[in-house]
């Protein structure tokens, strides 16, 4: 049984009326705010795809899966943002929570880099011998069949079988939410004080460059996604919270989603070796003067 999702006979309404000035800034703001996500994480994905020095390195294969989930959010505002859909129980021109799925994915990707990171400092011997190139796809490919395993499986099931796996999700979100604050800590103490301790060198300079980046990326995704999840607890837990009208004005919705932005950018903002091959790959042969500059 699939869970209920009506659509209006006459195709999907966009997402406002136009009636007013602020409907046409929500309108506005969502093209925009689409377009962004993909020039910025897009190109991130073409760049480590392009180049074989990155994408032999395990960190910047976690930021190739992130970026395209990035890629992925921003190609989706277009239908989520721009038309009348809600995804939330009752879903209306939902898309049975296959869209929204493109977060978690990137929530599970990110606790998995953080122990990559941890490993790769703290523990050199146990990463060089084990944590191996195939091991980093693995994990990855993993993310993305653990999230739509669970969506698709429960949009067949029956309706209360289905908020069941529903609840199952969100109590499993708190959880890895929870390790992926206590992991933020871990990490920011041991780029705090346990390089500190190393030699100078090349390598030394690449752990505190990738232990920032992860620490920047999960702060930022913590930060702009805990809204939506308290909110998400409160209707839950106590039966009160936020409603929107639709997901082009759910506002909690919209800071989850800027991640799809904010994450690609750290990437490029924090690693020189992405940035200036990002020139070299992409944004030099689009335009030449950058190039040169």
């Amino acid at each position: 049984m699939l869970l209920p999702n009506t659509t209006d006979s006459r195709g999907v309404p966009l997402s406002v009326n136009f009636d007013s000035p602020e409907d046409f800034f929500i309108f506005i703001f969502q093209l925009l705010f689409a377009t962004s996500a993909i020039l910025v994480a897009g190109p991130v994905v073409i760049t480590i795809l392009a180049t074989r020095s990155l994408r032999l390195q395990n960190r910047f294969l976690f930021m190739l899966n992130t970026s395209i989930c990035d890629t992925l959010v921003g190609f989706s505002v277009f239908y989520l943002g721009l038309f009348d859909v809600q995804e939330r129980y009752p879903s209306r021109n939902g898309t049975l929570n296959l869209l929204p799925a493109l977060l978690g994915v990137n929530v599970m990707t990110f606790l998995f880099a953080q122990f990559d990171r941890y490993f790769a400092v703290c523990h050199p011997f146990i990463y060089t011998n084990y944590i191996t190139r195939r091991v980093v796809i693995s994990t990855n490919v993993f993310c993305w069949l653990m999230c739509y395993a669970q969506t698709i499986v429960a949009s067949f099931l029956p309706l209360s079988k289905a908020i069941q796996v529903y609840v199952f999700g969100i109590v499993s979100l708190q959880i890895i939410v929870f390790t992926k604050v206590v992991m933020t800590v871990k990490l920011y103490v041991v780029a705090r004080f346990q390089l500190e301790r190393d030699p100078p060198g090349p390598e030394k300079e690449n752990k505190k460059e990738s232990l920032r980046i992860i620490i920047f990326v999960v702060i930022s995704f913590l930060v702009l996604w805990a809204p939506s999840f308290f909110n998400i607890i409160f209707k839950f837990t106590l039966g009160k919270g936020l409603t929107f009208r639709n997901e082009a004005t759910n506002v909690f919705a919209i800071m989850a989603r800027f991640n799809a932005v904010c994450t690609p950018s750290v990437y490029i903002w924090g690693s020189p070796a992405l940035r200036e091959a990002l020139v070299r790959t992409v944004w030099g042969r689009v335009c030449p003067r950058c190039r040169r500059r």
